[in-house]
């Protein structure tokens, strides 16, 4: 039988052990072995820590968002493998794609947060900088740095995939190298997802490693500086937090613990209204999904006292309907729990609560494909408990499996009364229309939640469920459920992120933190900032602007133009007893005017407004005022470009007013998106002919086989067809794949070395020469260029088919002969 592989220091490594064997969930099968015995898991912290640590934390905020997209990428074309192990594990398709593409989808998302909202730095400034001296001359700030440790990380067996990658995303994100830990129950879909992770070569050396099966005395090396990531049972989880390793060496310990979930129903939801069906199908889903194998499932189901029978018949209907069975039959709804091991165990807590609450169903007990002296299967079961304010089983006792109760309450305030007797949970849920009863029994229960699911007719259809943790929402919960937090945006980078406060001089802040302070040294140069493109700007480049004076003719044209016609502006007869002399111009005319200042008319690399934040006015602008503007570059951040959009990034310029007298009167930072620099040759005559130049007979191609004269007419060709000379009759990309191949005209990848073209035949028989020399061919090609820039000024809505690319029209016909030239020239050595 197969024995599960570990991955510690940089290595495949089979435990020296018996191991634990793993059983496929639905037939009871023998599917691996996982042995950690032997393994000197010493070295393995020490390995993170010194390999892990300096591959990771070097990278910046950006590029490791951009390795995680691609780790997610390469994952996801190979997710069918994924699909039939975890069947195995008796989850069925809609339960494995929560597991394995929720866990991509982690990834995902992580890697937009950090392309849209982190630096392109291995540190980040958190908050504003304070002012901490009279002069400005002392200042302050606080920035975040990867916490110079291992995380280690224990998963739970109920989800292989998704409560690997979940840990994972903020950690390595936050540039900190992890051990993964799985459940040995399952932990052969984990295994597989990690060779893949690995064998993909995208993640740095150390930045992961693998204990497949028990975790041995691996908590006894973690030190100061070393995270432990829980998921599981909380007896469990509290023994690991009290260990002397973490407990006496301030290691950073964060529990997600099971937790016994409620969901109310409103007073008000009667049978008939949209809210009592909904709440029927997510309680139902809730204890079937999974197989009730899931932290975040309803264990507890409060209801209006008055609709205790109506809750109970149509829940067990809706429960009689749900087919249960081999996940790989399409009619199966209900998988097995994940071993006979676990089946046991939620055997013994249902004995547990029939001792003081009453079983009301105990489904069908038909399977599907499948049998129940060989898999894993338990019929779901709802419990009644009559009086729960007496009989406090219900709110003790957690069955983690297809396992729930249900309670009656008479108002508001006793439904959130039983909803925190959980003493703690990662959710909570509330399925009502009545705006007041969700209101007041929301807050009260909140302080024992860590999320509140608010489900009914007008979120329906969009709602992502009561037991679906999303990345960009905390995870986690007090009491019971651990006290700990997960995920929730870029909030759950900070677990793993250490926080110094910098004090210094301006000068001194803008060269730790890469941030320009106010106060530290200009950098003039002769270029305008804004005919900077984005790699070239340097933070702390600035202008010095003309003086514009203030009249009070542009105070009443700004009136006329905006219609703001406060007093202040307009009346000099209302300003006694206000903090203005006489008529004063506007707040947002000073800005417009700074603007009209700073701005470039000239075309250049910037591309648009992006936005504006922390605009403040300090003294008024009176006609006759002078005012003039010092524009600084205050921050660049590097942004991910989808789809049609022009590669850019973020610039953000501190914009200082000061009138005659040297006072500031505005000071604003105004963003900009500001195109990168194209790798792309562009499309000037001269830049061509130059290139041009250096080809000759005797020039030989880096790689593929066409000559010189070949080169340049297949190019020529090309503009040809861009002109409609002669039009192409045929596209040969997929429709369903055009718009991505069209997008990718506007990406600076350049285009593959052995992509062949689609309108040569198999033997890659180049078109027929048509020029007599390679002179000609160069005078022709230019010529028709020269036609190519003419055709598309006198007629610039036209468009022509391209062979790989549709229809293209001016701009796409040029971005793809940028790309195309750069890609034969570089071939030739011309560039």
């Amino acid at each position: 039988m197969e024995k599960l592989k570990n991955y510690i220091h940089g290595e495949w490594v089979e435990g020296t052990g018996n191991g634990i064997p793993l059983y496929n969930a639905v037939t009871g099968e023998q599917v691996a072995v996982s042995d950690t015995e032997g393994l000197n898991f010493e070295q393995a912290l020490d390995y993170g820590r010194t390999v892990g640590y300096k591959n990771l934390s070097s990278m910046t905020f950006y590029d490791r968002g951009e390795m995680l997209k691609k780790v997610a990428l390469y994952l996801l074309e190979r997710k069918k493998k994924y699909y039939e192990l975890s069947y195995k594990t008796g989850a069925t398709h809609v339960d494995s794609w929560v597991d394995i593409e929720g866990g991509f989808g982690t990834f995902f998302t992580y890697s937009g947060l950090a392309k849209r909202m982190l630096p392109n730095t291995p540190f980040w400034v958190d908050g504003d900088t304070q002012k901490i001296s009279a002069n400005g001359t002392h200042l302050g700030t606080h920035i975040l740095t990867p916490s110079e440790g291992v995380s280690v990380q224990i998963n739970a067996y109920n989800f292989p995939v998704w409560g690997m990658l979940e840990k994972l995303s903020t950690s390595l994100l936050a540039g900190v190298p992890s051990i993964v830990k799985p459940s040995p129950f399952g932990s052969y879909l984990t295994n597989a997802v990690f060779q893949d992770m690995i064998e993909s070569g995208i993640l740095p050396e150390g930045a992961v490693q693998l204990v497949c099966g028990e975790p041995g005395n691996i908590l006894d090396y973690v030190k100061d500086g070393d995270s432990v990531l829980f998921t599981g049972s909380a007896t469990t989880g509290r023994k690991l937090k009290s260990l002397p390793s973490i407990a006496g060496n301030a290691v950073r310990f964060n529990m997600e613990a099971d937790s016994l979930n409620c969901s109310i129903l409103g007073l008000e939801a009667k049978p008939g209204t949209p809210e009592f069906d909904l709440f029927i199908k997510e309680v139902r889903n809730e204890m079937t999904t999974k197989a009730g194998q899931k932290c975040t499932a309803i264990r507890r189901i409060i209801v209006p006292e008055n609709l205790i029978g109506d809750v109970q018949n149509a829940l067990s209907k809706a429960l009689d309907q749900t087919k249960i069975g081999n996940p790989l039959n399409r009619e199966t709804r209900m998988g097995s729990l994940v071993g006979r091991q676990q089946y046991e165990e939620v055997l013994r807590k249902v004995n547990i609560l029939k001792t003081e609450t009453e079983l009301i169903y105990d489904g069908k007990h038909e399977l599907v494909d499948a049998n129940y002296e060989n898999g894993a299967f338990m019929s779901p079961k709802l419990f009644l408990n009559d009086k729960p304010f007496e009989k406090n089983i219900s709110h003790d006792v957690e069955a983690f499996g297809p396992v729930s109760t249900l309670m009656p309450y008479k108002d508001a305030e006793e439904a959130a009364a039983l909803a925190k007797k959980g003493k703690g949970s990662l959710v909570g849920s509330i399925v009502s229309h009545d705006n007041d009863f969700v209101a007041e029994t929301s807050w009260k229960m909140a302080s024992q939640h860590g999320r509140i699911y608010v489900l009914n007719r007008d979120n329906a259809k969009e709602s992502t469920g009561h037991g679906s943790p999303l990345p960009t929402l905390m995870h986690g919960g007090p009491g019971r459920a651990g006290g700990g937090e997960e995920m929730g945006g870029l909030n759950g980078l900070h677990f793993f992120l250490q926080k110094t406060a910098i004090q210094g001089s301006p000068d001194i802040l803008t060269a730790i933190t890469k941030v320009y302070q106010q106060g530290a040294e200009k950098k003039y140069s002769d270029k305008h900032p804004f005919q900077k493109y984005f790699e070239e700007v340097e933070v702390g480049d600035s202008l010095e602007t003309a003086g514009r004076t203030v009249t009070d003719a542009d105070i009443v044209n700004f009136s006329n133009v905006s219609w703001d016609h406060f007093y202040a502006h307009t009346d000099a007869t209302s300003l006694t007893g206000t903090i203005f002399d006489k008529t004063v111009a506007h707040g947002y005319f000073i800005l417009s005017a700074a603007a009209g200042l700073f701005v470039s008319g000239k075309k250049g690399p910037v591309i648009a407004n992006y936005g504006l934040e922390n605009c403040s006015f300090f003294k008024p602008v009176y006609a006759g005022d002078t005012i003039t503007v010092y524009l600084t570059a205050k921050e660049k951040i590097n942004r991910g470009v989808k789809g049609r959009n022009i590669p850019s990034g973020v610039v953000k310029w501190l914009v200082e007013v000061v009138n005659q007298r040297d006072e500031v009167v505005c000071v604003a930072t105004i963003l900009t998106l500001v195109a990168k620099q194209s790798p792309f040759i562009d499309l000037n005559l001269k830049n061509i002919q130059k290139a041009l130049n250096g080809l000759t007979e005797s020039t030989q191609p880096s790689w593929g086989k066409m000559s010189p004269q070949q080169m340049i007419e297949h190019l020529e060709h090309g503009v040809l067809v861009s002109l409609g000379e002669p039009e192409a009759d045929k596209c040969f990309t997929p429709e369903e794949q055009l718009e991505k191949w069209q997008d990718s005209l506007y990406n600076h990848r350049k285009m593959p070395k052995d992509f062949p073209a689609p309108f040569l035949e198999e033997d890659e028989k180049l078109l027929d020469l048509r020029h007599k020399n390679l002179d000609a061919a160069k005078q022709s090609f230019m010529d028709n260029l020269k036609k190519f820039s003419i055709y598309y000024k006198e007629n610039p809505q036209a468009e022509h088919m391209n062979f790989v690319f549709g229809k293209l029209n001016k701009e796409m016909w040029e971005l793809m002969h940028k790309k195309h030239f750069t890609h034969h020239f570089e071939q030739f050595g011309l560039i």
